[in-house]
């Protein structure tokens, strides 16, 4: 698309990244602007391939790499025109892959995505383009109403509206890993992070005999635990984990409190006695309405408030016997200190996780907590994502959020099952898993925990970095931070923007023209670690501003 191509009142809008959250934005805009008769050109920039997909979700990815959520949760229909003729993600699938128990591949999704993209790009609607340049943006540059592009190749064009949508960005690494890697480099010890997959399944070949340390105990952990075992010709029977003789000698997970996520119900049967009554619903949104206006150990205990109900009656109705006090004494410890309240070894925890994904034990206090904030994510982004919270209360309700994930956001329970077949097997070791002190020592790193040691020859990194602006290393993105068009919310959260995803700036004021959606503007919404969230109403709120600024 150049200059020359511009047609007659025609709305020139380009998406800075096409992977899923691009993907969802321009869908949004193309839908409501045909509805409107309104002329858009979309163009993306993005140098990953396929479009669509994004690294996360790259069909060219194993099969080892799998969602965190059943393929029944997956819910991505597209909606209104511009989904006409494409199908559901289940329904796309083919008749075999169509059991609604089952966790896709992360390269399914990817495969999916990817057709969409197609779709989208190959048969828009009347009035509508949509092109994708597989290049770099270096450069924004306001011009007039405006911004002016340039990529890495030289291309330079004008365009009513930029959306940024990097998915995650490049990173200064942390302290921590800044030290590893000098000390990598000056020992020829090996460090690598966990994706992408291909590269780490190469390197893997190469570790036998060698101890495989293992940098957090989250969704990451179950890939890199199967790349190092299926990927490497081992298997799981009836009896356990069969070695292939190519394994490391050892895999040391470890993390700051040693315990890994819980896994989700094991079935959709399961998962419906976690429902919350809408009744219930209706009060958390309530509560959770008021509780944005409020300081944060306010907003706390109103939205705690609201989780008693529920979880004490699914405790109650699954022979558990916990009574509402209990589980108001486990929210006011998870409001000081999440995860406290767990006290028990590490293959205690797993065998009783377990045990209740699959109904044979009732659910904990904090399992059922758990899985009622699960299915209230959706709730919990209308009363965040659109209103404008103090930065104190959004970070105390983003920490708890986040503290929450180790039931909310849990893996497969099969995944769970691998990893203690693991551990009994041998191979995996938990004994230094909680918050080790780890020495630089010549060979590698010597984790030491209590009168437990190991020293490990390669080190994993398996711990997503932070979404805080003071820390992009992404070239465009820290040069806008830099004159200050992206702003933190404060110190350790993402940028602010406005309801309609319009950045603002150092000086407070909205960037007319620029948006910014996804995990970079964490702080000012919540619950981004999602492939709903791409498709969710953030991006409808941002498609409406760009027709409402069209029409001014």
């Amino acid at each position: 698309m150049t200059a020359g191509d511009i047609k007659a009142g025609e709305l020139r809008v380009a998406i800075i990244g096409a992977g899923p959250r691009g993907l969802g934005a321009a869908e949004a805009l193309i839908e409501r602007a045909a509805a409107r008769s309104q002329k858009v050109s979309v163009a993306f920039f993005d140098p990953s391939e396929p479009a669509g997909a994004g690294p996360n979700f790259d069909p060219r990815q194993s099969a080892f790499c799998l969602l965190n959520t059943p393929l029944h949760a997956v819910d991505l229909r597209r909606s209104g025109r511009a989904g006409e003729g494409f199908a559901a993600f289940d329904e796309w699938l083919p008749p075999e892959s169509r059991d609604p128990d089952r966790y896709p591949a992360r390269a399914e999704l990817g495969a999916y995505l990817a057709d969409r993209f197609a779709a989208l790009s190959s048969t828009p609607p009347p009035g509508i383009r949509v092109t994708h340049a597989a290049k770099r943006v270096e450069t924004l540059e306001p011009d007039g109403p405006g911004w002016r592009l340039r990529t890495a190749c030289g291309f330079v064009d004008r365009f009513d509206e930029i959306l940024l949508a990097p998915g995650q960005p490049e990173t200064r690494p942390d302290p921590q890993i800044a030290r590893w890697t000098a000390h990598a480099r000056s020992t020829g010890a090996t460090l690598m992070p966990a994706y992408p997959d291909r590269d780490l399944l190469e390197a893997a070949a190469g570790w036998t005999e060698r101890t495989v340390a293992i940098r957090g105990l989250g969704l990451t952990l179950f890939d890199v635990l199967r790349i190092l075992t299926l990927g490497l010709g081992g298997r799981f029977g009836e009896k356990g984990y069969i070695a292939s003789g190519r394994e490391p000698a050892r895999i040391l997970p470890f993390s700051r409190d040693g315990l890994p996520p819980a896994p989700k119900p094991a079935t959709q049967t399961l998962d419906r006695a976690f429902e919350p009554t809408l009744a219930e619903t209706a009060a958390f949104e309530h509560a959770f309405g008021e509780a944005v206006s409020c300081e944060p150990d306010r907003a706390l205990r109103l939205v705690c408030e609201a989780i008693v109900a529920p979880a004490s009656r699914i405790l109650r109705d699954s022979g558990g016997g916990s009574t509402a006090s209990q589980v108001q004494h486990w929210l006011a410890r998870e409001r000081e200190t999440p995860g406290a309240q767990e006290t028990r070894e590490a293959r205690q925890v797993l065998r009783h996780a377990i045990a209740m994904a699959e109904g044979a034990a009732p659910p904990s206090v904090g399992y059922a907590i758990g899985q009622v904030w699960r299915k209230w994510q959706n709730a919990l982004r209308r009363g965040f994502n659109p209103v404008a919270i103090a930065s104190e209360t959004a970070s105390a309700l983003i920490d708890f959020d986040e503290g929450l994930k180790r039931f909310s956001y849990g893996p497969p329970v099969g995944s769970v099952r691998e990893l203690l077949a693991l551990i009994e097997a041998g191979l995996v070791d938990l004994r230094a898993a909680e918050d080790p002190d780890i020495q630089l020592v010549g060979e590698g790193w010597r984790l030491v925990e209590g009168g437990d040691q190991a020293t490990a020859q390669v080190m994993i990194d398996a711990v997503l970095p932070s979404p805080a602006l003071e820390t992009v290393a992404d070239p465009l993105l820290g040069s806008l931070r830099d004159a200050g068009r992206l702003c933190p919310v404060e110190d350790g959260l993402g940028a602010h923007t406005r309801s309609d995803a319009l950045a603002i700036g150092r000086d407070g004021r909205a960037q007319a023209g620029l948006g910014l959606l996804g995990r970079l503007a964490l702080g000012t919404v919540i619950a981004v670690d999602s492939i709903h969230d791409c498709f969710g109403e953030a991006r409808i709120r941002w498609a409406e501003g760009v027709l409402r600024r069209a029409r001014s």
